[in-house]
């Protein structure tokens, strides 16, 4: 899209309360029926509290002490990605094990009563204390570091996972996640990504709970490392042998994706940002193209919502806290329609955005988004 998308990188201002859920948009109106599913996206992994500090003006230097201008906390995680799926609309359950810590208190209460996401499957481990992360975000950029412990196993319940209509999976090389075959028998349609294998291999037959996946979601460096490509989008077409959907993120230039079972390929480029912090901003993708998916929107315009509600994201600072609403999408989408010098064929792109977002939800721009503290609460 044209350089004049860089309108939404105005940096807003962070003084809001948290804690208030937005007024949603329901994306699957029109495809539930009694009988469906209770949730429309299961996962599970591990809760971070995140401590972010910004207003940083480089990286800290060693042997001094740097002032932040600001500092928020959210939790972190998967709650990235949980939190992104709920802002979104999608009824979303999260199996997790939390701290009997304040920390874990404040997330637990964040997750449920801030962002109504379903933690039924969610457990309060006593004396294991939460995981945490510091980040620093400067120069769009971020340094970040994190401690935590493994919690104690328990017994997987028979009910878990629940009936969803989706599931998302970060995949481990060389390990099987059970849980993910189990829910693929039962009907749910697995979403996955992956991180960056340390052990080198780069090995496809390692991800081996990517048979039961319907779409895998790589960035364009681990794509070709997998395959073998040189060029990410002939990487995506070759992860089509082992998995329906393949699409791979590009940085800059967009997304690019492949579906084997239509032979459609989709290509949508960046919408162009000052990206302030990027954490969190592929959970957030993800999200976004689960949405669509289960929407049943055509592959192009799952591209396109994933590619915006990423570039949403990287303008705020925090992870759970940067992931966008309806409200955001659709200030975002009346903003750039009334700017005189947007390309038409630009914002054509963006058009099927008009019948899912009602002007009631419209808000000025830029918006002010919170950064919750712990133990602070704001005025009523």
């Amino acid at each position: 899209m044209t350089s004049s998308h860089t309108l939404i990188g105005e940096e807003p201002e962070h003084l809001t309360r948290a804690g208030h859920r937005q007024a949603q948009v329901d994306p699957l109106a029109a495809r539930r029926a009694p009988g469906d599913p209770p949730w429309d996206v299961y996962l599970t992994g591990t809760v971070f509290l995140d401590i972010i500090f910004t207003g940083l003006d480089s990286a800290p230097v060693r042997g001094t002490e740097s002032w932040a201008r600001g500092m928020g906390s959210s939790p972190g995680g998967v709650a990235n990605m949980a939190s992104a799926l709920a802002r979104l609309g999608l009824r979303t359950s999260l199996a997790a094990a939390f701290g009997d810590d304040h920390y874990g208190e404040y997330c637990w209460d964040a997750l449920e009563q801030g962002e109504g996401i379903d933690l039924t499957p969610s457990r309060t481990v006593p004396g294991w204390h939460s995981p945490v992360t510091v980040s620093m975000a400067y120069e769009g950029e971020r340094t970040m570091v994190s401690h935590g412990h493994e919690p104690p196993p328990e017994e997987p319940a028979p009910d878990c996972p629940p009936r969803a209509r989706a599931a998302v999976a970060s995949l481990t090389p060389g390990r099987r996640a059970p849980w993910i075959a189990q829910a693929a028998r039962g009907g749910t349609r697995i979403f996955a990504d992956v991180g960056w294998d340390e052990t080198g291999a780069w090995d496809l037959a390692g991800l081996s709970d990517l048979e039961h996946c319907e779409a895998f979601l790589p960035n364009a460096e681990e794509a070709k490392r997998y395959t073998g490509a040189d060029c990410p989008r002939l990487a995506a077409h070759a992860l089509t042998e082992y998995v329906p959907v393949a699409v791979v993120t590009l940085g800059s230039e967009g997304a690019y994706a492949v579906d084997r079972r239509t032979g459609e390929a989709a290509e949508v480029p960046a919408i162009a940002v000052e990206a302030l912090d990027p954490t969190g901003a592929g959970d957030v993708f993800v999200a976004g193209f689960v949405t669509g998916s289960l929407a049943g929107w055509p592959l192009a315009d799952r591209l396109a919502f994933a590619g915006l509600t990423a570039a949403l994201s990287v303008q705020e600072f925090g992870g759970s806290l940067s992931a966008p609403g309806w409200s955001e999408i659709g200030a975002w989408w009346r903003r750039v329609q009334s700017l005189p010098t947007q390309d038409p064929m630009a914002l054509q792109r963006y058009a099927f955005l008009d019948r899912l977002v009602p002007e009631e939800l419209d808000r000025p721009w830029p918006l002010r988004r919170a950064v919750p503290t712990i133990g602070f609460r704001g005025p009523g």
